[in-house]
């Protein structure tokens, strides 16, 4: 029995690979970083959006520190007057998490019931961070 040459396969590896990386089937794993209020926030969010137009299958965590919390606070509004919380529960339906620093809201005086009931908390931000990226092999964005 005569092999064909490795070249005969070449064709059909190539049409694997064009189709592999045409078709992202994810799921991305990724933590967004927000801690400079409410414009970034802003374009985060939209960011987000945006990844799961092309990835409705990412795994998406948002973990907000310092000012980066404002826009998770009861009938915090963007620049159109559009309310944060409808965006994030949009969000949220889609998978998102959206976590608030504790340690942010002790040096800052806040308390959860300032906040929308679509967040969640960790004891500290960055340090959610270090932990998605280092044991859970998320990749980071800060918008």
């Amino acid at each position: 029995m005569k092999i064909p040459p490795a070249r005969a396969f070449l064709p059909l590896l190539m049409l694997a690979l064009a189709a592999h990386a045409a078709d992202p089937v994810g799921p991305d794993k990724v933590v967004y970083h927000l801690s400079a209020g409410l414009e970034q926030a802003s374009d985060g969010l939209r960011n987000i959006r945006n990844h799961l137009e092309v990835n409705p299958k990412a795994r998406i965590v948002v973990v907000a520190h310092a000012r980066g919390v404002d826009y998770l606070m009861k009938g915090a509004k963007d620049p159109n007057g559009n309310k944060y919380q409808d965006i994030v529960e949009n969000l949220k339906n889609q998978g998102v998490r959206f976590d608030v620093c504790e340690i942010t809201l002790r040096n800052r005086s806040l308390k959860r019931e300032q906040f929308i009931e679509e967040a969640t908390y960790v004891p500290s931000g960055v340090a959610e961070i270090a932990r998605l990226q280092q044991r859970e092999g998320y990749a980071y964005i800060r918008p």
